[in-house]
């Protein structure tokens, strides 16, 4: 694949302009605390704060934008670990569009349940996206669904996209960004966004140590299947699929490093995210943050971190703000 089949900052600014109304710009707040770990500015890009609690809805209405009429008609279908769902499930249903997520049985109960809230049929399939996924495909068959995936999509690359564009005018001088990296959807567009105005400023991947698949790609050198494992960043599972298109070429060219943290890092960086900056995020989007307090992030310059998504179980995070040790890899956890 070369550079010509990327998503192009062009496609990103259409995309910005085609959500315009649909989803809100989040703040970049300063945080002294991590400004005084790392020795330089460090803010937080507060996308947790969006509108469906994650920045998964920037690419899902700019998907659902760029439908004909008889896919709208017929209806979309997705697989998801929870935030594109719901995001999905939000677009669709402003557009008046059928919506089914397909599921595996490791999303957690509180995500399904903000699907469903959003009008969206949910289906639970399986033990990993790649079951729920044959699911999709069925009713792509069958009922000529139009599938739109959680990352790998030129509409939903340019969606997440829009925030790497916000986030320079927020930050013109930043020097590191640290994005949460699952599929690579927001990691793709967020980079190709940034490096198209600013080729300097370094793009961190951050994921967690367990079922990292998008790393497990890039250390092969090509997809490959990576067993699905319950995490506190549950968010961030599932494989980024063998037949990969586009987000695998985009994170391997434009990603500078990759960068995994451990359970225990994850559960340390909600519980700062809580006391110290005084937000409610999930393991997922607070992977970034924990890189930084594991001492994992080394920048010349002024970093921002991505608190990519707030839907965690609200028992679950008190749990874990409390100092309870939370193993989600224990089925009694």
């Amino acid at each position: 694949m070369n550079n010509q089949a990327f998503v192009t900052l062009d496609e990103i600014e259409q995309a910005r302009l085609a959500i315009a109304g649909t989803i809100r710009p989040t703040l970049l707040n300063a945080s002294p605390s991590l400004e005084e770990l790392l020795g330089v500015p460090v803010s937080l890009k507060l996308e947790h704060q969006q509108i469906t609690g994650s920045f998964k809805l920037r690419g899902a209405s700019n998907a659902i934008a760029g439908l004909s009429y008889e896919e709208k008609r017929r209806g979309v279908v997705a697989v998801s670990t929870g935030n594109h769902g719901r995001g999905l499930a939000h677009a669709a249903r402003k557009a008046g569009v059928r919506c089914i997520v397909c599921m595996s049985k490791l999303v957690p109960q509180a995500k399904i349940d903000g699907i469903k809230a959003q009008g969206a049929e949910v289906r639970i399939i399986g033990n990993s996206q790649d079951e729920a996924q044959l699911e999709v495909d069925r009713l792509i068959e069958e009922d000529g669904m139009t599938m739109l995936p959680p990352f790998d999509h030129r509409a939903i690359i340019a969606g997440q996209g829009t925030l790497g564009l916000e986030l320079l005018e927020q930050i013109g001088d930043v020097t590191t960004v640290l994005v949460p990296l699952s599929g690579g959807g927001l990691i793709s567009g967020v980079a190709a966004a940034i490096k198209a105005k600013r080729p300097e400023v370094r793009i961190i991947g951050v994921s967690m140590e367990r079922g990292a698949a998008m790393h497990a790609c890039l250390e092969a050198g090509k997809p490959i299947q990576v067993e699905e494992l319950a995490t506190l960043a549950d968010s961030l599972g599932g494989g980024i699929g063998l037949d990969n298109q586009l987000t695998f070429a985009m994170t391997r060219d434009l990603v500078d490093d990759v960068v995994l943290v451990s359970e225990t890092e994850i559960a340390a960086a909600i519980r700062h995210i809580y006391w110290q900056e005084r937000q409610i995020v999930e393991g997922s989007g607070s992977v970034g943050v924990a890189a930084m307090l594991a001492g994992k992030i080394k920048s010349a310059g002024p970093v921002a971190a991505i608190l990519s998504g707030g839907n965690i179980d609200m028992k679950q995070h008190h749990r874990i703000i409390s100092g309870e040790d939370v193993d989600v890899t224990r089925e009694d956890a």
